[in-house]
This record gives C-alpha cells, sequence and structure tokens, in this order.
C-alpha cells in the first residue's frame, strides 16, 4: 500500500500506542441520479445485466470530501456498472445523517470524525473508508490569536460532530476543557453567519465553512486543525449504514463500495479540477470554492483502501481513532467494560472484496 506522509504519521503514532484498545437537520430534495459517459456504461453494460437493479438512499454533506468519491461513482458510471440507482439526500452533519437512517428514509451515509464516536457504540456500521481528513478546525475571531484567549469567550460549536472532536482537542492541547470557556452549540450551516457577524468570539467547523471564515475575516486565526494532532491522532471520514441494512444487503453494499473505490482511483490524484465541477454543480457554489477544498485530506485510493483493509493498516486507523475518542470522553465505557472491536463495527472484510476489481 502507497504509504504518503500524512498516512506514515499516522502509523508511526499507532505503532508507538501499540494499537491500544483504543460532521442538524436534513435539508435539501432528494435526486435520482445515475448519468453516465455512453463508453463507461457500454463497458459495463454485461456487469450491470448479471446483478438485480437496485435504488439506494444516499446522504451527503455539501462540502468536497463528502462529495469527492460519489459524484464520480456516478459521473463515470461505476453505479451503473453495478445496477445501483442512487437517490441523494443533502444534511449538515453525521449525527443526523444516522437519525434519518434509523427513520428508515435513508439507506447509507457519509460521516466526519465526529459521528464515528455513534458506531462505536453500535448505532451504525462503517462499511468502507473515505478519507483521513485535515478539513476541521478551530478559528479565533479578532483579538484571539491563541488556544489560551479562548478562556472565557463565546465558541460555536456543533454537538457530536468533527466541529466538537476538533474543539475538545484543541482545548486539551492547552490544558483546557469546553468549562474554560463559554460554548455555544449551533447548526453547522449557522456558524459561518455567527462568526462573520460578531455574534461569537470563536468557532470550531470544518470545510468549506473554515474556508470561507478565513477568507472573509481578515482578523480571523486558525488557532488548530487536524494536522497538528498528526503524531497522535487520526480523523476519518467514514460511509456508513445501519447494522441491520448492512447485514441484510451485503451484496449491495459490496457493489456500492466498489463502484467507490474505482470512483476514488480516478479521483485521488489527476481529476480533482473535473471533481471540483462536480461538487459544485452539487453544492450550487462556484467551482474555485469547491477546488480550494482539495487540501482538505489525504486521499486515498480504492486500491489503497482494500489493500489498508487486507494488510492491517485500515483496522490500525479506527483503532487509534477509537483510542482517541475514549481518551477525549466522547466515547464513555463503564467502569470494568471494554472497548468493541475495531471488527464489530467496521467491515473490513467487505473493503477487501469490494478491492476485487
Amino acid at each position: 500500500m502507497k504509504l504518503r506522509k500524512l498516512v506514515s504519521a499516522v502509523l508511526a503514532a499507532t505503532m508507538t500506542a501499540a494499537l491500544v484498545v483504543g460532521c442538524s437537520s436534513g435539508s435539501g430534495e432528494t435526486t435520482a441520479s445515475t448519468t453516465a459517459a455512453t463508453d463507461t456504461a457500454a463497458a459495463g453494460e454485461e456487469t450491470t445485466a448479471s446483478v438485480e437493479p437496485v435504488t439506494v438512499n444516499v446522504a451527503y454533506m455539501p462540502n468536497y470530501g463528502s462529495l469527492w468519491a460519489i459524484e464520480n461513482a456516478i459521473a463515470q458510471g461505476y453505479m451503473e456498472e453495478e445496477g445501483i440507482t442512487v437517490n441523494l439526500t443533502e444534511f449538515q452533519d453525521g449525527p443526523t445523517i444516522i437519525a434519518a437512517m434509523e427513520s428508515g428514509s435513508i439507506d447509507v451515509g457519509y460521516i466526519g470524525q465526529g459521528a464515528h464516536k455513534l458506531c462505536i457504540e453500535g448505532q451504525a456500521t462503517i462499511f468502507a473508508l473515505s478519507h483521513i481528513s485535515n478539513g476541521d478546525a478551530v478559528i479565533g475571531g479578532e483579538g484571539i490569536t491563541s488556544i489560551e484567549d479562548l478562556a472565557g469567550k463565546q465558541v460555536a460549536y456543533s454537538s457530536g460532530s468533527s466541529s466538537e472532536d476538533i474543539l475538545v482537542k484543541t482545548l486539551s492541547s492547552a490544558g483546557m476543557t469546553m468549562d474554560d470557556i463559554t460554548p455555544v452549540d449551533m447548526d453547522a450551516s449557522a456558524i459561518v453567519t455567527a462568526m462573520l457577524s460578531g455574534g461569537v468570539d470563536a468557532c470550531a467547523t470544518w470545510s468549506p465553512n473554515s474556508l470561507t471564515i478565513l477568507d472573509q475575516d481578515p482578523n480571523a486565526t486558525k488557532l488548530a486543525d487536524n494536522l497538528t494532532f498528526k503524531d497522535d491522532t487520526i480523523s476519518l471520514a467514514s460511509w456508513i449504514a445501519m447494522p441491520e441494512y448492512a447485514e441484510e444487503n451485503r451484496d449491495v453494499l459490496v457493489r456500492f463500495t466498489r463502484a467507490l473505490f474505482k470512483a476514488m482511483d480516478y479521483a485521488a490524484d489527476e481529476h480533482q479540477q473535473e471533481t471540483a465541477e462536480l461538487v459544485a454543480t452539487r453544492t450550487a457554489t462556484d467551482v474555485d470554492s469547491a477546488y480550494n477544498q482539495r487540501g482538505d485530506a489525504e486521499w486515498l485510493t480504492g486500491k489503497e483502501v482494500a489493500e489498508g483493509a487486507a494488510d492491517g493498516t485500515v483496522e490500525g486507523y479506527y483503532e487509534l481513532q477509537k483510542q482517541n475518542l475514549i481518551d477525549a470522553g466522547s466515547v464513555t465505557l463503564d467502569e470494568g467494560e471494554e472497548a468493541p472491536a475495531v471488527s464489530d463495527y467496521v467491515m473490513l472484510d467487505l473493503m477487501i472484496e469490494a478491492g476485487d476489481y
């Protein structure tokens, strides 16, 4: 498996830890979307004919990280090859996506770092790793240029999401807790307005919100992001389903993941401009804004994820993430209770199977 700079750093931390055990309400209309290039569709005609057609209701967030693979999986015809029609619905954060999945309106969804705690607690099953994220940031407004300056200040964040996760990590790095600030829990979409209007002193949010604040507020200072903690922590983005859905629809998830992996191979390095255009169309934003988000993660190929699932690398990522969430208090265990094994909530074998293409 090709290891890039960030991946190497994470693995070093994982080895050091000896693998210790150890992003609001939904919005947007559902749209059917499986438009493929003619030549790709022709190439996949035989595959499509051999599988049962299925429609999958998919939850996403309006950013590059959430959409980079699924949009290419649709546009390049990989979902059509698998006989899958995708219905996309927009949400603002992971916990709300999981709530929609519990209600039955969503089959699979994308989540950022913070919502993984719900997977560890058994509420959802991870069936595919998307990427290693660097899209979260803590930002100070005018006069706030250090983490210590956050003491007593109003800090906007979205509870249960990667926003809360990066905020807790940042405070902890300076010997502080949430009790040392005035936390203001709000919808992710409202954080930008609150920061730019001066309604709060600082915030914890994710891209593209973080990029918008830093671009439009000349007095804003980035205090920390995911890479700040790269030596001993990791921030992951994943695709998930309800445990019951995963058990009853394993074949569908293998096909869905295979299409995602092919799209990740396509988009990871050489087609970021094209990907940004797809993302901009879906989110109704300008292409430059979407393209600027390409620095928000380590974009792994599908082959890298499949090989990493086979050789233990991916399990190591989730093990380190689990321990980070436990250490931060995001995941709580009863006295004497052991944390679940990664294999209890991450379908590593499915990633390996889906990577055989």
